[in-house]
């Protein structure tokens, strides 16, 4: 008898669509299993209801279970009795991707049509997995009915009543045993249980068996749904076990040793010769098309040409394939149908096996056949191999088979592919503006009113108006923008006059050529220039013509590229990239970093094709200069990649950003953005050298209605070291180039020129092909953190508060301590109070050995995986959802008055509680000033006699002993304490402090 059962948890439905007339519905669920029936609880008129239920089939043959399917239909009761229901929405599982209950998790399958006439709409929310628990009894299955026989009634001896079991998170294992346990048949043979709990348990082992590892314990602990999944996968090199990886043979090595070897078949097609031709005119318009099955490639055709060249790649995944014939089929381009012109066939069988870094196949000429296969006019020069995702052609191969009817084949390829891309390196351009010389101005009865704007591409800024009276004006200011290489643009300054307000006249400009500017690295001073002013209708930019037509105005500057400095694209508390502009400073890497972007799982659909909800996923991992894209998923809720990059690290406390996107350009919509799914991020100094980290990672997105999870990402990562004493070395080092602390940026600055680099980090990026759009950019480098949030406000505050936590707790302690809670512990205090006192050269090294003491015991209790995002930590699970919808206003707001008003309103009263406590912190601080102020002259005299009465008792009195005794006063026993404030106390808060002074 088989103890394999089928576990299924009704959980919720959202945004069901209404069926009583009235806007709202009776739901309930029927779930259907290997001629099993069950029903939840009907929920009264609710179109968001919530079921919690857990159901138990029993699986009569365990070996034929992944042909077995789990169908669950959400009916609405209606008042014509118990067999009268309407048709809400169903949803099909397949039991190949039922799983172990250690591996399940809730998913919202989207509801699907049972026709095309109907009419559905709504999430339903299931737990499906497997166990083989022998406590665990299926339910009472109502009986199983014929469509035919729905609307007849039930005999008087059938079976009306059902048992559910609740759901219960106190167990991991489900251990409710049903009401009457189901009699499976007892002639079935025992060998079906094993083979298919062998076959489960294999499988799970194949996939990597998955256990969830909490990422913080305390305050800032998280659901488990939102935790990491360590895993153990089958990798290039071998099983990744405990982060070692463990070859189970003597397999050769391979640089894609941190993902699944993904097995492709490559077709390249190079050139045709000699080829017939077709038309009445003699011309032939020749493309190839690539057949495997039911998968095709076609090339691009040429036009009137019997010797094409193609030089296209096609890759067709060896998993689909089920031909065993490859079709490469010559075809002349015609108007209403393509003309045959010959074909070469390929069995599948002879095809060799390239294993880089083998060398390239050679092509090899190909005979024409028609379709009889007799021998034709015309040679076809093909390269037929099977290899992996590691072969050089895969990069710009076109993956056929995963090219559907709704995308052009086109697009597709262009759009698809994987590519690395590095950003432009950024300089900081600094503009000191001095002065201005014999302006020339058209109205001659008022003196102008004179500023400079500067200028690199959009970026502009501007010096303050200076009304020059002499017609000279006098400015000596610093201005920073940020320009790219290869310096290809010019600085233009624009000397322009404030006519009248919103009105300005341009009296000049002057170009200057980024390439031409001086370059430092260090603070030396550049020696200032002289240039002269073009007239502002001159557009010419050459320096030939500025010289033969010279104006009369000179403009005063001092220009450099400032190569000291790092120009920051991301925040600096997870930058990935910390070196300065000038190669001349980097230091030598210290470590190599190597990814494997394995899989996505669980993705949520994020667009809607043929009627079903899909994904088009890619991912992109940014790290310093280079960023990488995987090849687009098409299709897919559950995408494998299994591609590995690398990248070297030149400062270990830098951070590497993965994002997973939607491919949103494959449908021909240039204004369609690509959708984000979720990021991840991960500090390389929390790895350990050597190590493999293999996790599955939640991807948390933030939405105007809460944070929610789109599904987890599977990773491998690995940092090795190349010298440890460099890389040791590097923590004594700042973190920031010289010129940051030699010459340091405000805040402001550093956020308007962070602002400029994005913008032209994603300029430059999306011109590439295919394009990484402004939208990735922009995320990936989280280029709108500065604006308000108030979600962030109370995290940032609850982050400071658990900094001081343990302050507070030793402030706690030690007034137990002085209240006697303990006594013994109080004593104990007293005596090591005395012999600290005593021996006063012990303090430091007591302290000190403390701390190695807890480092030492925190080791035991590391974590074992590098942190992620903690929504807890950000304060996302609690927040208010007029708070998300305010953080995700646009700038400018774009919301009601009335609700920018209740707003503006709120940010008022908590700028007042801060208001207050910023007044109560001076005014302490002026009371410390009022002591020998003379402000209150009988509170200075009452100090300063304390202080000469003090002077002579310290002078008199052992230091020591006046320590000791201070610290037994502090902590005396509560019998000697009154609840009034001490006098000291008291004198403090009579002083004066200057707010009574204030409007």
């Amino acid at each position: 008898m088989s103890n394999l059962r089928l576990g299924v948890e009704v959980k919720s439905a959202h945004g069901l669509i209404p069926k009583d007339g009235q806007g709202s519905a009776s739901p309930y669920v029927e779930l259907h299993f290997d001629h099993q029936k069950f029903v939840t609880t009907v929920k009264e008129k609710d179109l968001d209801p919530s079921w919690d239920e857990t159901f138990y089939f029993n699986i009569s043959d365990p070996s034929n279970l992944h042909n077995l399917t789990l169908d669950a239909y959400v009916y609405n009761r209606t008042k014509g009795g118990i067999n009268s229901k309407n048709f809400m929405g169903k949803v099909h599982i397949l039991g190949t991707s039922f799983v172990p209950y250690s591996d399940a998790v809730v998913f919202h399958y989207p509801l699907e049509k049972k026709n095309i006439l109907t009419r559905v709409k709504g999430e339903l929310g299931l737990k499906v997995f497997l166990t083989d628990n022998s406590s665990v009894m299926s339910s009472n299955p109502l009986p199983q009915m014929d469509s035919s026989s729905h609307g007849r009634r039930e005999s008087k001896d059938s079976r009306r009543t059902f048992h559910h079991l609740p759901n219960s998170n106190a167990v991991q294992q489900p251990h409710i045993p049903s009401q009457q346990p189901y009699m499976a048949d007892m002639n079935q043979p025992q060998q079906a249980y094993a083979y298919g709990v062998d076959e489960m348990r294999n499988q799970s082992q194949f996939q990597g068996q998955s256990k969830v590892v909490r990422m913080y314990s305390g305050s800032s602990s998280q659901p488990m749904e939102y935790a990491l999944k360590e895993t153990s996968p089958f990798l290039g090199g071998g099983q990744v076990i405990g982060g070692r990886v463990v070859t189970r043979d003597n397999r050769r090595a391979s640089t894609y040793d941190l993902v699944e070897a993904m097995q492709f078949l490559f077709v390249r097609v190079v050139k045709a010769q000699d080829l017939p031709s077709m038309d009445v005119a003699g011309s032939l318009d020749p493309f190839v098309e690539v057949r495997v099955g039911n998968y095709k490639g076609i090339t691009k055709h040429f036009s009137k040409t019997s010797n094409p060249e193609w030089n296209t790649v096609f890759a067709f995944s060896r998993e689909r394939m089920q031909a065993t014939v490859l079709d490469v089929v010559l075809k002349d381009k015609d108007t209403i149908k393509d003309d045959f012109v010959g074909l070469v066939r390929v069995n599948l069988h002879d095809i060799p096996t390239r294993v880089p870094p083998d060398s390239p196949l050679a092509p090899e000429w190909y005979r024409l056949e028609d379709k009889k296969g007799e021998k034709k006019k015309g040679e076809l020069m093909l390269a037929v191999w099977m290899g992996t995702q590691a072969d050089e052609a895969f990069p710009d191969a076109f993956l056929v088979d995963q090219a559907t009817n709704n995308v052009d084949s086109a697009v597709s390829s262009m759009y698809t592919r994987s590519k690395v891309y590095h950003s432009p390196r950024l300089w900081y351009v600094r503009v000191n503006v001095i002065e201005v010389q014999d302006l020339v101005w058209g109205e001659k009865n008022r003196f102008p009113d004179v500023y400079v704007k500067v200028q690199i591409n959009n970026h502009v800024s501007k010096t303050r108006s200076v009304q020059a009276r002499n017609a000279n004006a006098l400015w000596n200011e610093d201005m920073l923008l940020v320009a790219a290489e290869p310096f290809e643009d010019h600085l233009i300054l624009t000397v322009e006059d404030r006519v009248g307000p919103n009105k300005e006249e341009v009296l000049g400009k002057v170009f200057i050529p980024l390439n031409s500017i001086e370059r430092r690295a260090d603070d030396r001073m550049i020696p200032s220039r002289w240039f002269h002013v073009q007239d502002h209708n001159d557009h010419d930019v050459d320096e030939k013509m500025k010289k033969k037509d010279k104006f009369a105005t000179r403009l005063h500057l001092r220009v450099c590229l400032e190569g000291g400095y790092h120009v920051l694209d991301e925040s600096t508390q997870y930058s990935s990239d910390l070196r300065p502009s000038a190669k001349q400073l980097w230091k030598p890497s210290i470590g190599i970093l190597e990814v494997g972007i394995l899989n996505a799982s669980a993705l949520h659909p994020m667009k809607t094709r043929d009627g079903r909800g899909t994904t088009d996923a890619y991912c992109v991992a940014k790290y310093g200069h280079k960023w990488v894209r995987t090849r687009t998923i098409i299709d897919s809720l559950t995408p494998k990649f299994n591609e590995q990059y690398t990248w070297e690290v030149y400062d270990p406390s830098t951070v590497i950003t993965v994002g997973v996107f939607d491919n949103s350009q494959l449908e021909n919509d240039s204004n369609s953005k690509d959708v984000r799914i979720g990021k991840i991020r991960i500090r390389i100094s929390t790895l350990e050298t050597g190590r493999v980290y293999t996790h599955s990672y939640p991807l948390l997105v933030l939405h105007p209605s809460g944070v929610k999870k789109m599904g987890e990402l599977h990773l491998a990562i690995r940092f090795s070291s190349t010298s440890m004493m460099n890389m040791m070395y590097t923590y004594s080092k700042p973190l920031l180039p010289r010129m940051h602390y030699v010459r340091p940026l405000t805040v402001v600055q550093l956020e308007m020129l962070r602002h400029q680099a994005v913008g032209i980090v994603a300029a430059r990026l999306s011109r590439a092909e295919p394009p990484l759009r402004r939208e990735i950019v922009e995320f990936m480098t989280d280029a709108n953190s500065h604006l308000w949030s108030m979600r962030r406000s109370k995290a940032n505050f609850f982050r400071l508060m658990s900094v001081f936590s343990g302050a507070l707790a030793v402030s706690k302690w030690f007034g137990e301590v002085c209240l006697w809670k303990n006594p013994i512990t109080t004593v104990l205090v007293h005596v090591l109070f005395v012999m600290l006192v005593s021996f006063p050269e012990l303090i430091l090294p007591t302290v000190f050995l403390y701390m190695f003491l807890i480092g030492l015991w925190n080791y035991w209790f590391r974590a074992q995986y590098p942190p992620h995002m903690n929504t807890r930590l950000s304060y996302a699970d609690g927040v208010n959802p007029d708070e998300l919808d305010e953080e995700f206003d646009t700038f400018p707001t774009s919301r009601h008055p009335d609700v920018v008003r209740h707003r503006y309103d709120r940010l008022r009263s908590v700028a007042g509680r801060i208001q207050s406590v910023v007044g109560d912190i001076a005014s302490q601080g002026e009371r410390l000033q009022g002591l020998l102020s003379w402000r209150d002259p009988r509170a200075t005299l009452i100090f300063m006699v304390f202080c000469l009465v003090a002077a002579f008792v310290l002078y008199a009195t052992p230091f020591q002993v006046l320590v000791i005794l201070s610290g037994f006063y502090v902590m005396r026993h509560p019998r000697f304490r009154h609840r009034l404030p001490s006098a000291a106390l008291s004198f403090f808060r009579r002083l004066p402090a200057r707010a009574d002074s204030m409007l």
